[in-house]
């Protein structure tokens, strides 16, 4: 079995090595690729990645390349992870909105539309790749952000073999394992809504029903990040959001809060990143691997603890480091990984996708990508149905609005459509209007020509 990383080179790729490494044997992956069309990057971190898939997985076909239809030919599955214009691209994404004094975060917030004009395209051309050279029932899982308005682009383009995939459930799911001390296993969650923009409805460990033990921990919002969020708004509504909720939930909160950062996040990780390479491209990683991966713990330590700081102003503060043979939830690798696993057992087993919605949400149309817990088979992938009395009203108008934001916006970058495109974000929660949007658009446009051009 063949698996392709598009976007091998990125920092976290010993992060996918390390977890398809530690289950390749158990799942029939003999050859595992990872392409990056940066050939300095995959150099440094597509190296590292390997270095680590072999200290784990030795007889694994391990192999980097810059060629993207020998990375896809006769692949089985593809997970997809690129950022187009690099690191300084989402700064000035960012940067365009906060200057007119909207929240500029590149997947929640406004820039993310910008990203999306670079993401689509690209993902597409490689669609179109891996239909002509991939195995017939090749299965796609995308992560590249923004994973809803890119999934939701990918289906109404006909990719049926593609399922927007995001760590953050997983991770918060993995993170009430670890304070209620119980095996991450165990901790089951059921959730709905849209990618960034979920809810979880209840939360069981062991079959037990602890939602209510959660909001009403006091722990759970120093250790988890339920932090982000009021535990008294959480106790009345009922739910457990996903920590991107605290953009919707505290708006001018964040966008005053970044203004007054000496740094934003995209600002922050373009300048890590450039000095962990700089570091980096001194060490001979193949025979002098342990320096290399104490650059990246020290760099990637900075990245992990000023995780949304600069928004909420709560800072994490935790060492950090990277063990290629210790557990792990295995981030979003692990969610491909548990779809293989599932089809390779030929058992039915629950997962969180982002798939079209099927009437799971009555108030979304059918053809909606929604990230929601599914009923995953051999042969397909069913999303859990929500009744009213499992969802919150205030959270339902909330992704009603954001999709109609999301569907109408896949469709202005799919036909390069600027009227709708300025629908699209005069509707988004956190722009809200129209002259805003248009200044949007021109600003964008101009950005993005090299990358999306035809605008009209």
């Amino acid at each position: 079995m063949k698996l392709t990383v598009i976007g091998g080179g990125g920092v976290r790729s010993m992060f996918l090595a390390k977890s398809i490494a530690s289950r390749a044997k158990s799942l029939d992956i003999t050859e595992l690729c990872f392409m990056d069309n940066d050939s300095e990057k995959l150099e440094i971190f597509g190296k590292m990645a390997k270095k680590v898939a072999e200290l784990i997985e030795p007889s694994l076909n391990f192999t980097l390349t810059t060629d993207a239809v020998e990375a896809v030919k006769e692949a089985d599955y593809v997970i997809t992870t690129i950022r187009v214009g690099g690191d300084s691209m989402r700064v000035r994404d960012e940067r365009i909105a906060l200057g007119l004094g909207i929240l500029g975060q590149e997947t929640t917030g406004a820039a993310g539309f910008s990203f999306a004009m670079r993401s689509i395209p690209a993902l597409i051309e490689y669609c179109e790749l891996i239909k002509k050279y991939s195995k017939p029932d090749v299965k796609v899982f995308n992560f590249t952000n923004p994973a809803g308005l890119v999934s939701q682009a990918l289906s109404d383009k006909g990719y049926a073999f593609t399922f927007g995939i995001c760590d953050a459930p997983s991770s918060m799911l993995n993170s009430f394992a670890e304070l209620l001390g119980v095996p991450s296993e165990s901790v089951y969650g059921k959730i709905y809504g849209l990618n960034h923009l979920s809810f979880f409805s209840s939360v069981t460990a062991s079959g037990e029903n602890v939602t209510d033990k959660l909001i009403c921990s006091d722990e759970a919002y120093d250790k988890t990040d339920m932090r982000y969020f009021d535990k008294d708004f959480l106790m009345k509504k009922g739910f457990i959001p996903n920590e991107y909720f605290y953009y919707f939930f505290n708006r001018e909160k964040a966008v005053e809060n970044i203004l007054r950062a000496e740094k934003t996040r995209g600002e922050l990780i373009e300048e890590v990143n450039a000095l962990m390479l700089k570091e980096l491209s001194s060490v001979d990683i193949e025979n002098d691997y342990e320096t290399a991966v104490g650059i990246f713990e020290k760099y990637y330590g900075i990245r992990e603890n000023s995780y949304m700081s600069g928004e909420t102003g709560v800072s994490r503060h935790k060492k950090w480091s990277f063990d290629p043979f210790s557990e792990d939830d295995g981030g979003y690798a692990g969610v491909a990984l548990r779809y293989i696993d599932i089809i390779k057992s030929g058992r039915e087993g629950e997962m969180i996708f982002c798939t079209k919605n099927k009437g799971a949400l009555s108030y979304l149309d059918d053809d909606d990508v929604v990230e929601i817990t599914c009923n995953v088979s051999k042969d397909s992938v069913e999303p859990v149905k929500f009744n009213s009395s499992e969802t919150d009203h205030f959270a339902d108008e909330l992704i009603r609005r954001m999709k109609y934001y999301e569907r109408t916006a896949a469709r202005a970058i799919l036909n390069k459509d600027i009227s709708l495109a300025c629908d699209a974000l005069a509707s988004h929660p956190l722009v809200e209007s129209y002259s805003l949007a248009k200044k949007l658009m021109d600003e964008y446009i101009r950005l993005n020509k090299d990358y999306s051009d035809g605008w009209k």
